[in-house]
């Protein structure tokens, strides 16, 4: 199975830019952001395969990138593909990924010991174990 760069979810929505090479701009919200790519919420979906420069704003700085609009998932949101990255941006990009790590591997953790938790396991004490030692004896 080949490796996916984790996604993260922005608690807020981070404000982005589409510029077209024509020079049209259309604004919109990071929602969800990868290494290779995310999901942006926009009044109205691009058609799939435009390319475009988007420019957002994370902690760590402005990040600058070529993507490719893929097929949209709704009315509003569509999800892209990075094409092309500057090498600093692309260090701002795996910073801001990075830094959201720890609390979606936490979120991760804790719903794993909610899910096993209520799961109770199969009891086999010493008196089970005499018990059924008796029975195959007794056989």
């Amino acid at each position: 199975m080949p490796w996916r760069s984790p996604r993260v979810r922005l608690e807020d929505a981070a404000p982005a830019i589409l510029r077209a090479p024509g020079g049209l701009q259309q604004r919109g919200k990071l929602e969800v952001l990868s290494l290779n790519g995310g999901l942006l919420q926009m009044s109205s979906t691009l058609e799939q395969g435009s390319r475009l420069n988007l420019l957002f704003v994370t902690q760590t700085g402005p990040v600058l990138g070529a993507v490719e609009m893929l097929p949209p998932i709704s009315a509003e949101r569509q999800p892209f593909r990075f094409v092309g990255i500057e090498k600093a941006d692309q260090g701002r990009l795996r910073a801001t990924v990075q830094s959201f790590l720890p609390a979606v591997q936490e979120a991760w953790i804790e719903k794993y010991r909610a899910a096993t938790a209520k799961r109770r396991p199969e009891r086999r004490g010493f008196f089970s174990f005499l018990l059924r030692s008796f029975l195959l004896l007794a056989l």
